[in-house]
Parts: structure tokens; C-alpha cells; sequence
């Protein structure tokens, strides 16, 4: 900050008001100290000032998975709705593991963020005391957790689910599976299979045609794998659902390396319309949950509670699409 100062001619003080953007520095002194700075490769250090003013200026952000096209649009939503209020995002990915989580949890406590904003409703019992005890706004986001532990941003997995049940009902379709992964690390997918497992007792249909796909994230590998023992060993299924599109367009390959036709001998869905489900041939029927939204409208909650403008726990909830394709129809 001296070398700084010297270059623009000014005091180390002013400096760090130029950096606070103090409105007692005038613009010309301002832009002469930036361009200083800028010659000189310097960046200024607010560890000090954060330390006075108690702000850290980022918001904390887990997410199951950055290769998650879903979860990278929320992320990105985030971060460019944050922007102008000068905040960043420091970002922890989980796994889709809860002990991993709580780690992430911690760590990203000790640095103070002004908000914590998680993916889900489910914690182990520490996590959730950690962030209950907190002192900052925590928002929970992507699922609509019974016991909330502050804020929520998100939609019914299940629900989700169950309407695309609905929807091959109305077809006449009755041998219905479901493709997912494994529900003791995934509860998002976990929720996906009890919606579905739920829709098809509600019209009076079995719902064992459940097909394990491997841990989470489900890749298309696992999908097409998963498909192939479920035409191996339930050769007259109608209609399968997919926890994901990735899965779902595995499952899709896995019909045309066998010649049987979709959606004319067996209709194929999935979760998230992500790009490849639009792209596919035929395109994928699929839900789209809204992740821009969820991060858009999770930015929207987050300057009002910094503005003191939101006091009361908020439940934003999220209405996901069903989008049909030629898949199914």
C-alpha cells in the first residue's frame, strides 16, 4: 500500500480509502491510485478491514457435484445475482456425501461467510447443529425439507416424480420402472424413487420394478447398464423413469444397441432437461426443476435478509415442468 501511495502521490490512508470507496476521495484521486495499483500488480488486502466491519463479503455455497449441469446453473445464478452487491460465492462440492458435507460445513464456518446456502434437507445430526448454531442466514436449497433449519429455496422431488407417473397412466401404461442410484447418498433421488413408488400405489400399480444404478452421480454408462438388466430381466416394462437425463439417455442407447424402438415398444424419461435431453434422438421427456431460478430467487432472499428486509423464516417453493418429448409420446 506505501509503494502505492507513492506512485499516485497520496498517503497510505488514502489508498485504503480508495480501495473502501470512501466518498471523501474524488474520483480523479481515485482512478490515479487504481491506476497505481494496476502498474504495480497490487490487490488490496481487506482482511483487516473485514475484521473491523465484521463482513467477509462471500456467501457460502455446497453443491453434491460441479459436473452437475443443474447444480452449475444454480451456482451460476448465484454468482452473477451477487455481483452487484460486491459478494462472491465460495464454493464446496460434497460428493454426494453427508459426512463430506459436514466437513465442507465447518470449514467454510470458520471463514465467517454472511450466508451459507447448502443443497438439500439432509444433514447428519452435527452438520445440522453447526449450521443451526451458525449465526448467519442458512438457506436450504433444491429440496422442501420437512424440518427446515432456516430458509428454503426449492420444490418436491417427489412430487415432481409423481406427475410423470400421471402422465403414463393417462397413456395407458402399467408396467412402469424406475432407474436410480443408490438412496442412501443421493436423497434427492431418494425422493424421486418414493414419489414414484407412491404414484404407482395411488393408482394401484406395483411399484417393484426398482433398478439400482450405482452411486451417485449416475453417468450414462451406468444408465445403459442399468437399462440392460432391466430388459434382461422384466423384458415386457412399458415405461421407465430415470432419476436423471445422463441415466435416462443411457437407458436410451441401451434400446437402440438392441433395435427395440422408442417410445413405440417402450417410453424412456428423465430428470433435469439438461442440454443432451433436447438434443437426443428421439429428444428425452424429461422435468425440468428450474436450477437459474432456484439461484436467481435465492439471491433475491439473500439481500433481503442482508437488508434486514426479510425477519421471518421464508419457504420459496419452485413448480418444476414436466416436459414431454418423443420419448413418450
Amino acid at each position: 500500500m506505501t509503494d502505492v501511495a507513492r506512485l499516485a502521490g497520496v498517503s497510505p490512508m488514502t489508498v485504503s480509502r480508495a480501495f473502501k470507496a470512501d466518498s471523501s476521495i474524488s474520483g480523479a484521486t481515485r482512478d490515479a491510485i487504481l491506476q497505481a495499483a494496476d502498474t504495480l500488480g497490487y490487490v488490496f488486502d481487506s482482511t483487516a478491514s473485514n475484521l473491523r466491519s465484521q463482513k467477509t463479503d462471500f456467501v457460502a455455497v455446497t453443491i453434491p457435484s460441479i459436473n452437475n449441469a443443474n447444480f452449475a446453473d444454480t451456482v451460476r445464478a448465484l454468482s452473477d445475482g451477487l455481483k452487484s452487491r460486491g459478494l462472491q460465492i465460495l464454493l464446496g462440492t460434497t460428493d454426494y456425501d453427508m459426512n463430506e458435507e459436514e466437513r465442507l460445513i465447518e470449514q467454510l464456518l470458520r471463514r465467517r461467510p454472511e450466508t451459507i446456502v447448502v443443497t438439500g434437507g439432509n444433514h447428519t445430526p452435527r452438520a445440522r447443529r453447526l449450521l443451526e448454531n451458525a449465526g448467519i442466514p442458512v438457506i436450504e436449497t433444491w429440496d422442501l425439507p420437512k424440518m427446515p433449519i432456516g430458509h428454503v429455496v426449492g420444490f418436491s422431488n417427489a412430487q415432481a416424480v409423481r406427475g410423470m407417473v400421471d402422465h403414463f397412466v393417462a397413456q395407458g401404461l402399467t408396467r412402469i420402472a424406475f432407474i436410480g442410484g443408490d438412496v442412501s447418498r443421493d436423497t434427492r433421488g431418494a425422493d424421486r424413487r418414493a414419489g414414484f413408488m407412491a404414484a404407482m400405489q395411488a393408482h394401484g400399480l406395483a411399484a417393484s420394478r426398482l433398478v439400482a444404478a450405482g452411486p451417485p452421480p449416475i453417468s450414462m454408462r451406468e444408465g445403459a447398464e442399468a437399462m440392460a438388466r432391466l430388459l434382461d430381466g422384466l423384458p415386457d416394462t412399458e415405461a421407465v423413469i430415470c432419476v436423471s437425463d445422463l441415466s435416462a439417455f443411457g437407458a436410451l442407447t441401451e434400446c437402440q444397441r438392441r433395435g427395440i424402438p422408442v417410445p413405440n415398444r417402450i417410453s424412456i424419461a428423465g430428470f433435469g432437461d439438461y442440454e443432451i435431453a433436447g438434443i437426443c434422438v428421439p429428444p428425452l421427456t424429461t422435468i425440468n426443476p428450474h436450477p437459474r431460478e432456484i439461484g436467481r430467487r435465492a439471491v433475491t432472499l439473500i439481500e433481503d435478509l442482508l437488508d434486514g428486509k426479510q425477519t421471518q423464516p421464508a419457504r420459496i417453493v419452485i413448480s418444476p415442468d414436466l416436459i414431454l418429448r418423443q420419448s413418450s409420446l
